[in-house]
């Protein structure tokens, strides 16, 4: 995919770095404007769909999964078959790092170019309202997209581990791809022939890191948006809330389940499903306490194949609702943008 820009538009500020300074006011840069901050109202649940995997696989909660992607794009996912152990282990491997000195992580500092790396800011916009956030990208699938010099060496284990994790992610992201078809009515390999089959699937991973923040109610970790690829699966810290959901008018606070992963539908998907799956609004709130650290693996298409609506789907009375678009367009147009809320729905992914 040809890039957008070389560099960053102004100096990087590691936001983690800012926290620990002991400021009590946040920089100006990170104030939100007051339509878009939090609400001290926003509903706190813990009943969005729970799903069980092993039905899904049985086929019984087909029809569960596809009610809980029509309705909310997102649902928890219990009995997935990745051990506590192992989430538990990626989560402190990645925090290991965050409270690492930050000479050490600028030696992974990235570009948005390909964002891989560790950075404080999305989109290359100068002078813009920035998230309350650090993060650290990693391309994952194809394999080759990988690079060694961008992977974090410290704790040790790092590599290992994060390997591991993101293999039995990719695993499940397969299944779900099956369950996700047939919930469509299409055959159940449909969804992922679509991407590119199991090998030309890509993927990738952002671990989050938000600071503890003295004045959480002028900003936010995460902007709203909507996730680009086809399927996230979130690694939540369950510790700490912070994942919000837009269902009707409300921005609904997701609280975690012990040892359930967060399942939630993106773009892609919503293309191909003609609209039928939703790719829904999200964002993350900050905590004026305690930090939080989380981990999303993003399982999207073959970058230059032709993503639309499925032909099955499309009916006199339900027309094509998306034009053709490969990922890398679409991905190009999200880079230079950077999170903008449902304008990739308003304007890369216009109803025909």
């Amino acid at each position: 995919m040809s890039s957008c820009v070389q560099s960053w538009p102004e100096p990087v500020v590691c936001v983690q770095s800012l926290a620990e300074s002991g400021i009590r006011t946040i920089p100006g840069r990170y104030v939100k404007p007051p339509s878009q901050r939090p609400s001290g109202a926003a509903v706190q649940i813990r009943n969005i769909p729970v799903l069980d995997m092993e039905k899904l696989e049985s086929g019984a909660g087909v029809k569960e999964m596809a009610e809980a992607c029509r309705e909310w794009g997102f649902f928890h996912l219990i009995n997935h078959g990745i051990s506590g152990e192992m989430m538990e282990c990626v989560k402190d491997t990645w925090k290991q790092f965050f409270d690492q000195p930050l000479d050490l992580k600028k030696q992974y500092a990235n570009s948005p170019i390909t964002y891989e790396g560790y950075g404080s800011r999305l989109g290359i916009e100068k002078g813009a309202i920035l998230d309350w956030s650090d993060y650290f990208f990693l391309n994952y699938l194809p394999s080759s997209l990988r690079n060694p010099t961008k992977w974090p060496a410290f704790p040790p284990s790092s590599k290992k581990l994060i390997e591991e994790y993101g293999d039995e992610v990719v695993k499940l992201s397969a299944k779900l791809m099956k369950g996700l078809s047939v919930g469509l009515g299409l055959e159940e390999e449909y969804l992922l022939k679509a991407f590119g089959g199991e090998k030309g699937i890509g993927g990738c991973m952002r671990a989050n890191m938000y600071p503890k923040c003295p004045q959480p109610d002028l900003t936010l970790g995460l902007s709203p948006h909507s996730d680009p690829g086809g399927i996230t699966i979130l690694l939540p810290d369950h510790n700490v809330p912070g994942l919000q959901v837009h269902k009707g008018d409300d921005w609904i606070t997701i609280d975690p389940i012990p040892n359930a992963l967060i399942v939630n539908i993106g773009d892609q998907i919503q293309v191909l499903s003609n609209a039928i799956y939703k790719s829904v609004k999200h964002r993350v709130i900050v905590n004026s306490n305690k930090d939080r650290v989380s981990l999303a693996f993003f399982y999207n298409p073959k970058s230059d194949l032709i993503i639309e609506p499925a032909k099955e789907l499309v009916t006199q009375g339900r027309p094509a609702l998306f034009p053709p678009m490969t990922f890398d367009e679409y991905r190009l147009y999200i880079r230079k943008k950077g999170i903008c809320g449902t304008s990739q729905h308003e304007q890369s992914l216009k109803p025909t």
